[in-house]
Protein backbone atom coordinates (compact mmCIF):
# COMPACT_ATOMS: atom_id res chain seq x y z
CA UNK A 1 0.00 0.00 0.00
CA UNK A 2 1.44 3.59 -0.60
CA UNK A 3 -0.15 6.20 1.36
CA UNK A 4 -0.70 9.86 0.16
CA UNK A 5 0.92 10.71 3.35
CA UNK A 6 2.50 9.65 6.78
CA UNK A 7 2.52 11.96 10.09
CA UNK A 8 5.58 11.41 11.98
CA UNK A 9 5.44 12.98 15.52
CA UNK A 10 3.92 12.77 19.08
CA UNK A 11 0.82 11.01 20.17
CA UNK A 12 -0.52 11.72 23.72
CA UNK A 13 -3.79 11.27 26.19
CA UNK A 14 -5.17 14.57 26.77
CA UNK A 15 -7.07 15.87 30.08
CA UNK A 16 -8.48 19.68 29.57
CA UNK A 17 -9.26 21.01 32.44
CA UNK A 18 -11.42 24.02 33.00
CA UNK A 19 -10.55 26.23 36.32
CA UNK A 20 -11.58 29.24 38.09
CA UNK A 21 -7.83 30.18 37.10
CA UNK A 22 -6.66 33.79 37.52
CA UNK A 23 -4.35 35.61 34.62
CA UNK A 24 -1.17 37.49 36.06
CA UNK A 25 0.72 40.27 33.85
CA UNK A 26 4.81 40.55 34.12
CA UNK A 27 6.31 43.81 32.11
CA UNK A 28 9.55 44.63 31.45
CA UNK A 29 11.25 46.90 29.40
CA UNK A 30 11.41 44.40 26.79
CA UNK A 31 9.18 41.70 27.32
CA UNK A 32 5.61 40.96 28.60
CA UNK A 33 4.56 37.72 30.22
CA UNK A 34 1.13 36.20 30.89
CA UNK A 35 0.78 33.66 33.68
CA UNK A 36 -1.49 31.31 34.97
CA UNK A 37 -2.38 32.01 38.62
CA UNK A 38 -3.32 29.21 41.29
CA UNK A 39 -3.36 29.60 45.37
CA UNK A 40 -1.19 27.52 46.61
CA UNK A 41 -1.65 24.96 49.13
CA UNK A 42 -5.16 24.70 48.24
CA UNK A 43 -7.60 22.17 46.45
CA UNK A 44 -8.87 23.01 43.45
CA UNK A 45 -12.06 22.61 41.69
CA UNK A 46 -12.41 21.27 37.78
CA UNK A 47 -15.04 22.91 36.42
CA UNK A 48 -15.08 20.71 33.48
CA UNK A 49 -12.68 17.39 32.48
CA UNK A 50 -12.22 16.13 28.99
CA UNK A 51 -10.34 13.37 27.96
CA UNK A 52 -9.01 13.02 24.03
CA UNK A 53 -6.43 11.99 22.10
CA UNK A 54 -3.38 14.51 21.10
CA UNK A 55 0.08 15.49 19.75
CA UNK A 56 1.05 16.96 16.70
CA UNK A 57 1.66 13.26 14.73
CA UNK A 58 -1.96 12.13 15.42
CA UNK A 59 -4.14 15.63 15.32
CA UNK A 60 -2.35 16.02 11.85
CA UNK A 61 -2.75 12.44 10.79
CA UNK A 62 -7.19 13.28 11.29
CA UNK A 63 -6.84 16.24 9.49
CA UNK A 64 -4.95 14.25 6.96
CA UNK A 65 -7.95 11.44 7.10
CA UNK A 66 -10.76 13.35 7.45
CA UNK A 67 -9.61 15.59 3.95
CA UNK A 68 -9.77 12.36 1.93
CA UNK A 69 -6.23 11.21 2.28
CA UNK A 70 -4.82 7.86 2.60
CA UNK A 71 -3.17 8.56 5.82
CA UNK A 72 -0.26 6.59 8.11
CA UNK A 73 1.01 7.86 11.32
CA UNK A 74 4.28 6.81 12.72
CA UNK A 75 4.67 7.11 16.27
CA UNK A 76 5.65 5.71 19.64
CA UNK A 77 2.88 4.68 21.65
CA UNK A 78 2.55 2.74 25.28
CA UNK A 79 1.78 -0.54 25.88
CA UNK A 80 -0.52 0.60 28.27
CA UNK A 81 -4.50 1.49 28.64
CA UNK A 82 -3.63 4.89 27.39
CA UNK A 83 -1.99 3.65 24.17
CA UNK A 84 -5.42 1.12 23.50
CA UNK A 85 -7.58 4.36 23.54
CA UNK A 86 -5.33 6.26 20.89
CA UNK A 87 -5.21 3.49 18.34
CA UNK A 88 -8.62 3.10 18.67
CA UNK A 89 -9.34 6.47 18.06
CA UNK A 90 -6.74 6.23 15.13
CA UNK A 91 -8.51 3.18 13.63
CA UNK A 92 -11.99 5.03 13.95
CA UNK A 93 -10.59 7.84 11.85
CA UNK A 94 -8.98 4.96 8.96
CA UNK A 95 -5.63 5.93 10.02
CA UNK A 96 -2.95 2.89 9.54
CA UNK A 97 -0.61 2.85 12.68
CA UNK A 98 3.04 2.03 11.55
CA UNK A 99 4.92 2.05 14.70
CA UNK A 100 5.69 0.13 17.80
CA UNK A 101 4.68 0.15 21.11
CA UNK A 102 6.40 0.19 24.56
CA UNK A 103 6.63 1.99 27.83
CA UNK A 104 4.53 4.87 29.04
CA UNK A 105 2.19 6.48 26.64
CA UNK A 106 2.71 10.68 26.12
CA UNK A 107 0.11 13.12 28.57
CA UNK A 108 -0.96 15.90 28.47
CA UNK A 109 -2.91 17.95 31.18
CA UNK A 110 -3.98 21.39 29.53
CA UNK A 111 -5.40 23.92 32.21
CA UNK A 112 -7.33 26.50 30.04
CA UNK A 113 -7.48 30.09 31.31
CA UNK A 114 -10.30 32.78 31.38
CA UNK A 115 -8.56 34.24 28.21
CA UNK A 116 -9.91 31.24 26.18
CA UNK A 117 -5.72 30.12 26.09
CA UNK A 118 -4.04 27.55 27.69
CA UNK A 119 -1.28 26.03 29.71
CA UNK A 120 0.01 22.61 29.04
CA UNK A 121 1.62 19.94 31.21
CA UNK A 122 3.25 17.43 28.86
CA UNK A 123 5.06 14.26 29.54
CA UNK A 124 6.95 12.55 26.67
CA UNK A 125 6.89 9.54 27.40
CA UNK A 126 7.20 6.94 24.50
CA UNK A 127 7.03 9.60 22.03
CA UNK A 128 10.87 9.80 22.60
CA UNK A 129 11.80 6.57 22.08
CA UNK A 130 11.23 5.68 18.53
CA UNK A 131 14.31 3.57 17.22
CA UNK A 132 14.91 2.45 13.99
CA UNK A 133 13.25 -1.40 14.44
CA UNK A 134 9.85 0.06 15.53
CA UNK A 135 8.92 1.11 12.23
CA UNK A 136 7.15 -0.35 10.26
CA UNK A 137 8.34 -0.53 5.79
CA UNK A 138 5.76 1.60 4.35
CA UNK A 139 5.56 3.78 0.86
CA UNK A 140 4.39 7.38 0.31
CA UNK A 141 3.98 10.16 -1.70
CA UNK A 142 4.56 12.86 1.54
CA UNK A 143 5.64 12.52 5.35
CA UNK A 144 3.87 15.61 7.73
CA UNK A 145 7.10 15.72 10.03
CA UNK A 146 5.90 17.72 13.88
CA UNK A 147 8.03 17.86 16.70
CA UNK A 148 10.06 14.82 17.89
CA UNK A 149 12.50 15.02 20.18
CA UNK A 150 15.84 12.35 22.16
CA UNK A 151 15.85 9.64 20.46
CA UNK A 152 13.02 9.78 18.52
CA UNK A 153 14.47 12.92 16.75
CA UNK A 154 17.66 11.14 15.29
CA UNK A 155 15.37 8.28 14.16
CA UNK A 156 13.78 10.70 12.13
CA UNK A 157 16.40 12.10 10.98
CA UNK A 158 17.67 8.59 9.08
CA UNK A 159 15.00 8.05 8.02
CA UNK A 160 14.22 11.01 5.82
CA UNK A 161 18.12 10.82 4.79
CA UNK A 162 17.49 7.34 3.21
CA UNK A 163 13.73 7.98 1.19
CA UNK A 164 12.52 9.89 -1.25
CA UNK A 165 9.27 11.39 -0.47
CA UNK A 166 8.13 14.49 -0.58
CA UNK A 167 8.88 16.47 3.27
CA UNK A 168 6.53 18.89 5.17
CA UNK A 169 8.08 20.22 8.56
CA UNK A 170 6.37 21.81 11.48
CA UNK A 171 9.24 22.49 14.01
CA UNK A 172 8.24 23.05 17.55
CA UNK A 173 9.77 25.90 20.17
CA UNK A 174 12.41 23.01 21.20
CA UNK A 175 13.62 22.29 17.66
CA UNK A 176 13.32 25.81 15.95
CA UNK A 177 15.48 27.33 18.89
CA UNK A 178 18.38 24.59 17.44
CA UNK A 179 18.54 26.39 14.26
CA UNK A 180 19.50 25.96 10.89
CA UNK A 181 22.85 24.57 11.61
CA UNK A 182 21.38 21.70 13.26
CA UNK A 183 18.53 21.06 11.32
CA UNK A 184 19.91 21.10 8.45
CA UNK A 185 19.54 17.54 7.64
CA UNK A 186 15.77 17.56 7.55
CA UNK A 187 16.09 21.33 6.15
CA UNK A 188 17.66 20.66 3.50
CA UNK A 189 15.00 18.10 2.59
CA UNK A 190 12.07 20.05 2.94
CA UNK A 191 9.16 21.53 0.49
CA UNK A 192 6.88 22.84 2.85
CA UNK A 193 8.25 24.47 6.51
CA UNK A 194 5.32 25.68 8.84
CA UNK A 195 6.26 27.63 11.71
CA UNK A 196 4.67 30.25 13.80
CA UNK A 197 6.29 33.93 14.44
CA UNK A 198 7.77 32.88 17.45
CA UNK A 199 9.30 29.69 16.08
CA UNK A 200 10.59 31.10 13.01
CA UNK A 201 12.11 34.34 15.16
CA UNK A 202 13.90 31.73 17.08
CA UNK A 203 15.03 28.84 14.41
CA UNK A 204 16.29 32.73 12.85
CA UNK A 205 18.41 33.52 16.49
CA UNK A 206 16.44 36.73 16.20
CA UNK A 207 14.05 37.76 19.75
CA UNK A 208 10.42 37.94 19.08
CA UNK A 209 9.75 40.42 21.66
CA UNK A 210 11.45 42.91 19.68
CA UNK A 211 8.69 42.42 17.09
CA UNK A 212 9.81 41.79 13.53
CA UNK A 213 7.82 41.83 11.16
CA UNK A 214 6.56 38.59 9.21
CA UNK A 215 7.59 39.99 5.91
CA UNK A 216 11.12 40.54 7.41
CA UNK A 217 11.78 37.34 8.42
CA UNK A 218 10.37 35.75 4.51
CA UNK A 219 13.91 37.10 2.96
CA UNK A 220 16.26 35.24 5.55
CA UNK A 221 14.13 31.91 5.38
CA UNK A 222 14.08 32.31 1.60
CA UNK A 223 17.83 31.71 2.06
CA UNK A 224 17.17 28.38 2.69
CA UNK A 225 16.14 24.94 0.20
CA UNK A 226 12.43 24.78 1.17
CA UNK A 227 10.30 25.63 -2.07
CA UNK A 228 6.94 27.33 0.25
CA UNK A 229 7.41 28.67 3.50
CA UNK A 230 4.20 29.10 6.07
CA UNK A 231 4.29 31.72 9.11
CA UNK A 232 1.89 31.79 10.97
CA UNK A 233 1.11 34.83 13.58
CA UNK A 234 -2.30 34.14 15.43
CA UNK A 235 -4.72 37.05 15.96
CA UNK A 236 -2.97 38.83 12.99
CA UNK A 237 -3.35 35.93 10.67
CA UNK A 238 -0.45 33.93 8.11
CA UNK A 239 1.61 34.68 5.63
CA UNK A 240 2.84 31.86 2.68
CA UNK A 241 5.73 32.69 0.52
CA UNK A 242 5.71 30.24 -2.46
CA UNK A 243 8.98 31.45 -4.19
CA UNK A 244 6.53 34.05 -6.44
CA UNK A 245 4.38 35.34 -4.23
CA UNK A 246 4.33 36.54 -0.85
CA UNK A 247 0.63 35.71 0.52
CA UNK A 248 -1.29 36.92 3.31
CA UNK A 249 -4.68 36.51 5.10
CA UNK A 250 -6.48 37.72 8.13
CA UNK A 251 -8.89 35.55 10.25
CA UNK A 252 -12.43 36.61 10.04
CA UNK A 253 -13.53 39.83 11.75
CA UNK A 254 -16.28 37.93 14.22
CA UNK A 255 -14.11 34.65 14.86
CA UNK A 256 -15.22 33.65 18.55
CA UNK A 257 -12.66 31.82 19.75
CA UNK A 258 -13.66 29.10 22.69
CA UNK A 259 -9.94 27.32 22.92
CA UNK A 260 -6.74 27.19 20.78
CA UNK A 261 -5.33 23.99 21.07
CA UNK A 262 -4.68 22.11 17.92
CA UNK A 263 -5.49 25.49 15.79
CA UNK A 264 -1.81 25.79 14.79
CA UNK A 265 -2.00 21.91 13.79
CA UNK A 266 -5.25 21.87 11.93
CA UNK A 267 -3.26 24.94 9.93
CA UNK A 268 0.04 23.32 8.66
CA UNK A 269 -1.49 19.82 7.97
CA UNK A 270 -4.63 21.31 5.86
CA UNK A 271 -2.09 23.71 4.03
CA UNK A 272 -0.29 20.96 3.09
CA UNK A 273 -3.18 18.64 2.43
CA UNK A 274 -4.51 21.57 0.24
CA UNK A 275 -1.17 21.54 -1.97
CA UNK A 276 -1.08 17.62 -1.90
CA UNK A 277 -4.49 17.85 -3.83
CA UNK A 278 -3.24 20.14 -5.87
CA UNK A 279 -4.74 23.75 -5.17
CA UNK A 280 -2.70 26.32 -5.56
CA UNK A 281 -0.65 28.81 -3.24
CA UNK A 282 -3.62 31.14 -1.94
CA UNK A 283 -6.62 28.52 -1.86
CA UNK A 284 -4.43 26.03 0.16
CA UNK A 285 -3.85 29.04 2.47
CA UNK A 286 -8.03 29.95 2.57
CA UNK A 287 -8.55 26.15 3.45
CA UNK A 288 -5.85 25.80 5.75
CA UNK A 289 -6.95 29.47 8.17
CA UNK A 290 -10.69 28.04 7.39
CA UNK A 291 -9.73 24.54 8.72
CA UNK A 292 -8.12 26.34 11.88
CA UNK A 293 -10.83 28.81 12.24
CA UNK A 294 -13.41 25.59 12.70
CA UNK A 295 -11.01 24.12 15.44
CA UNK A 296 -10.56 27.35 17.50
CA UNK A 297 -14.54 27.53 17.62
CA UNK A 298 -14.91 24.33 19.81
CA UNK A 299 -13.57 22.78 22.44
CA UNK A 300 -10.30 19.82 21.36
CA UNK A 301 -8.02 20.12 19.16
CA UNK A 302 -9.67 17.70 16.83
CA UNK A 303 -13.56 17.43 17.00
CA UNK A 304 -14.24 20.00 14.55
CA UNK A 305 -11.28 19.34 11.90
CA UNK A 306 -13.83 19.40 8.55
CA UNK A 307 -14.09 16.67 6.38
CA UNK A 308 -12.89 18.15 2.46
CA UNK A 309 -16.43 18.31 1.33
CA UNK A 310 -17.75 20.43 4.23
CA UNK A 311 -14.02 22.68 3.87
CA UNK A 312 -14.70 23.69 0.60
CA UNK A 313 -18.69 24.02 0.96
CA UNK A 314 -17.48 26.39 3.96
CA UNK A 315 -14.87 28.36 2.24
CA UNK A 316 -16.82 28.76 -0.78
CA UNK A 317 -18.95 30.91 1.14
CA UNK A 318 -16.50 32.77 3.39
CA UNK A 319 -15.40 35.98 2.04
CA UNK A 320 -11.71 36.06 2.81
CA UNK A 321 -9.44 38.46 1.19
CA UNK A 322 -5.87 37.38 0.70
CA UNK A 323 -2.94 39.48 -0.19
CA UNK A 324 -0.29 39.82 -2.13
CA UNK A 325 2.41 41.75 -0.39
CA UNK A 326 5.82 43.01 -2.24
CA UNK A 327 9.04 41.65 -0.34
Amino acid sequence: MTFDVVTIGSATVDHFADTDSELIRIDTRTTHSELIAFPLGSKLLIKELRTTTGGGGTNTAVAFSRLGLNTGFLGKIGDDANGDFVLNKLHEEHISFLGARGGQTGFSVILNSIKDDRSILAYKGANDHLEAADIQPFQTRWVYLSSMLEQSFQTVCDLVAGNGFKLAFNPSNYQAELGYAKLSKLIDRVEILVMNKEEACKFLGLNFFKSPSVPDLIPELAKLPPAIFAITDGAEGAYVYDREHLYYARPLPDLQVVETTGAGDAFAATFTAAIILGENTATALHYAMTNSESVLQHKGAKEKLLPLAELRDIAARTRRDIETLNL
